[in-house]
């Protein structure tokens, strides 16, 4: 009995033995839990804005299924974060759910997402008189909204994000005072400090360079200085596109140019465009240093469409093309990977509920790629080189728009105006 006993203990301690071996042999490698600071300006993880909706019908909301299918996609082109909003309906919700899904299906999966809280003035989207020192009665609802979603899924969102343009003055519709952002972006920080919300979640509001105090003397108030200091980072907003029409200072072909190729004129213009879209930068980083803060600057918007039939089409400033949206893409691209900024690019897919009365609006194009899933001109290189394999958007393979034909292309694209053409339109 007293051998039985023995021998039984001997092939106990044994399997105990075996066991820690084998374990140290198959060490799983646990991903680690990368927080905002980790994730924005590293251009291993780029950003982009996105939103999922397909039909001109904002009703019809994106399935998990399609949700899953761009998030393939996006990630396939190095994109690590995106940024949506919509927390008054499902699609914010349904988009976290989809990542959790696509991170249990494959662990190696990675996309995280900065949450966008809308934040209206009093009375907006109403036909009551508008009051923009008071706000909605609604924004509570998102910030509470926003904070479920970060403590439910603190593996996937990272940033929170306390309004959209909210600030600036031309959102005649609903913008706010200062104050009201500032309300919200304190009540989370001090969620954070009391531990009711994850510690690593960033706080933000994104909205226009002018409403960071890049622009006009008019937004240089008290209550913008404190919100600076009370953010864990900027995220302004710069269209150079829009201001084809609305500051075309930078746009046009100047006298100097006028002996150059079409094609040296269209690159010269988009060079400019994009120096203007580094100067509204460089004059917020001005204003923030100006009110002794020190924080990371993001770009959390900025885009390029390609069509119109509006302001910036072919009878107008005419901007908008494939070809210009990727030259200022890879622009912007470099620009901001070299200097460890992360650019929310505005957009991933067209959405054509943007302008769904008027389809040839500029709102509806500013994906890089379409609805159907073709890729515009600014990712023909990675369809050649196979990024897409396998993949689909609304069940279809990713193919090349215009069939890959660059001469079809460039039939689409229109030399700028010169400066007297400029002024006249104007």
């Amino acid at each position: 009995m007293q051998r039985y006993i023995k021998i039984v203990a001997y092939l106990f301690l044994a399997m105990i033995m075996f066991s820690c071996n084998g374990s140290n042999n198959k060490t799983v490698k646990k991903r680690p839990n990368l927080t905002a600071k980790d994730i924005l300006g590293n251009p291993k993880y780029l950003a982009m804005s996105y939103g999922g909706y397909r039909d001109k019908n904002h009703d019809i909301e994106p399935t998990i299924a399609e949700l899953k299918e761009d998030m393939k996609l996006l990630s396939a082109m190095g994109v690590g974060i995106v940024r949506t909003y919509k927390l008054h309906l499902p699609h914010a919700f349904n988009l976290v759910k989809a990542i959790k899904t696509l991170k249990e299906e494959n662990p190696d999966f990675e996309m995280y997402v900065m949450l966008g809280a809308w934040i209206d003035c009093k009375n907006a989207w109403t036909d009551q008189p508008l009051v923009h020192h008071e706000e909605s009665e609604r924004n509570a609802f998102e910030i509470a909204s926003a904070v479920k979603l970060a403590n439910e899924y603190p593996d996937i969102v990272k940033v929170i994000a306390v309004g959209n343009e909210a600030m600036v003055k031309w959102q005649a519709g609903y913008f706010v005072d200062p104050r009201i952002i500032l309300k919200w972006v304190n009540h989370l920080q001090e969620l954070k400090k009391a531990e009711k919300l994850p510690e690593d979640v960033w706080i933000t509001s994104s909205d226009n360079f002018a409403s960071w105090g890049g622009g006009e003397n008019q937004y240089h108030v008290e209550d913008l200085n404190k919100l600076i200091h009370a953010v864990d980072f900027i995220s302004m907003h710069t269209y150079p596109m829009h201001d084809t029409h609305y500051n075309p200072e930078f746009w046009g072909v100047p006298e100097t140019e006028q002996a150059l190729s079409d094609i040296e004129k269209i690159d010269a213009a988009m060079q400019r465009s994009f120096n203007y879209a580094v100067s509204q930068y460089q004059a917020v980083v001005n204003y923030m240093k100006s009110v002794g803060a020190d924080k990371p600057i993001h770009i959390g918007e900025t885009g390029w469409a390609t069509s119109s039939n509006g302001f910036y089409g072919p009878k107008a400033s005419k901007a908008t093309d494939e070809y210009k949206e990727a030259l200022f893409h890879e622009l912007i691209r470099e620009w901001t990977n070299k200097n460890n900024i992360s650019c929310f690019y505005f957009e991933a897919f067209n959405e054509p509920w943007k302008d769904a009365q008027n389809p040839g609006g500029s709102e509806n194009h500013f994906g890089l790629f379409t609805v159907e899933g073709k890729a515009k001109y600014a990712l023909w290189d990675m369809v050649d080189k196979g990024i897409f394999d396998g993949l689909t958007r609304n069940g279809n393979p990713i193919t090349k728009t215009y069939e890959g034909n660059k001469d079809a292309l460039m039939k689409d694209v229109s030399v700028p105006p010169t400066e007297m053409e400029i002024m006249k339109h104007n």
